[in-house]
């Protein structure tokens, strides 16, 4: 998909019939909307682009899960290919790349059902920082080591407001 063109937020605020122009010449249907300092940019789309894509990540969601469930050799598939949509999971151990496609599969179903990638997202990062780990074996090791238990932590006390 080309770049969205961008707009700044100052140009949305004091041009907003221009602003829509672009919108709608846009070849995506979306543009970037440009903020100041720390602020996060903006994507300013239709609504029915919007609808589209949701639409094709939820179709693409329910074939992924079906064939996911049609059959171990599927899985095995999936996890054989793997590599080539998330290179870092050749660190992780072949058991661990088995259970981040069964929970990949898992969050992924339950995400599309709240209309929210989010946990999708969250998901891949953290097994993505596991590749990390697995990754460095000094790191490895160094988690790998038995520690004490030093029991329960306290709460901390409550501040006064």
């Amino acid at each position: 998909m080309p770049l969205a063109p961008n707009v700044t937020f100052s140009e949305l605020s004091n041009k907003p019939l221009d602003t829509v122009r672009k919108l709608q010449e846009s070849p995506s249907r979306s543009l970037l909307v440009r903020r100041r300092g720390d602020e996060e940019d903006l994507v300013l789309t239709t609504a029915s682009r919007a609808e589209e894509g949701r639409e094709v990540a939820a179709t693409t969601t329910a074939l992924f899960v079906s064939l996911m469930q049609h059959s171990d050799e599927v899985r095995d598939l999936v996890t054989d290919v793997l590599p080539r949509v998330f290179p870092w999971v050749r660190f992780l151990p072949k058991v661990d790349m088995r259970a981040f496609v069964v929970e990949l599969v898992d969050v992924m179903e339950a995400a599309a059902s709240l209309g929210n990638p989010a946990p999708v997202s969250q998901l891949i990062a953290e097994w993505r920082h596991t590749a990390e780990v697995h990754a460095d074996p000094r790191l490895l090791a160094v988690l790998g080591e038995d520690v004490e238990d030093l029991g329960e932590i306290p709460a901390p006390e409550a501040s006064a407001e």
